[in-house]
């Protein structure tokens, strides 16, 4: 349903700004290539994260459906 969508969509938004703020503001004193690589995959996510929350579950509705079966 709409709740489960929201949710996965804002697991990944939240992984995605954690990656990006942790690479800058922790990981770069150590390894700068380290911080560049989990910002491209930071980058990543937010794509993914549309599709996820966009996908059709076998129980949703959407608008291009007809909800009166008899027609």
């Amino acid at each position: 349903m709409y709740a489960r969508r929201r949710r996965r969509y804002f697991a990944l938004m939240a992984v995605c700004l954690t990656l990006f703020v942790g690479a800058w503001s922790v990981v770069r004193f150590w390894s700068v290539p380290v911080a560049v690589g989990m910002c491209v995959v930071a980058m990543v996510i937010p794509p993914v994260a549309a599709i996820v929350g966009n996908r059709r579950e076998p129980d949703d509705s959407w608008w291009d459906e007809d909800d009166d079966p008899a027609r």
